[in-house]
């Protein structure tokens, strides 16, 4: 069996992480709300102004999972956290290493950017996927709920906010 490797993303994956993104909607039946194209990601990721990193695993040289993540900032900690926003191995690869090599790249990179935390998001229901993050020694923070403004509210709310905003 060829053996897994890890690299940082480039422009020319893009139509493999758009795929893969695909298998994670798929996957979390979410398929409905994936509108990203390959557009957008590569000027998101790997444009001037960027918004996320990623990393491809492979093994040898099929494209067999990948992660985006980006860096947010723990007021609490004082510190860097680095946020996880998606992590994906084909279903066919999985319990073969990739998620936990994937995860382990991600550590060496939020160490050594001097994070003091890395965070994620998984579905309540995904228990595979929460025993596996259970295992490696995460904490579900249950008491935290992930809060979200999309569409027609974000726009209302930013209309309201620009109405009543003095220019400066």
């Amino acid at each position: 069996m060829p053996t897994l490797s890890i690299r940082r993303g480039t422009p020319r994956d893009v139509p493999v992480i758009v795929r893969l993104i695909r298998g994670l909607a798929e996957y979390e039946r979410l398929a409905h709300e994936m509108v990203a194209t390959t557009s957008q990601i590569r000027r998101h990721g790997f444009g001037r102004r960027r918004y996320f990193e990623t990393l491809i695993c492979r093994r040898g040289r099929t494209p067999v999972g990948f992660a985006l993540y980006f860096f947010t900032y723990s007021t609490f900690l004082g510190r860097p956290s680095l946020y996880l926003e998606d992590l994906f191995v084909l279903p066919e690869e999985r319990g073969r290493g990739a998620g936990h090599a994937l995860l382990g790249e991600l550590a060496r990179i939020a160490k050594r950017r001097g994070c003091g935390r890395m965070e994620w998001a998984v579905l309540d229901w995904n228990t595979p996927s929460i025993r596996f993050y259970q295992k490696l020694g995460a904490k579900l923070r249950r008491q935290w709920i992930l809060t979200r403004l999309t569409g027609a509210p974000l726009n209302r709310l930013a209309r309201r906010r620009a109405a009543t905003t003095r220019a400066r």
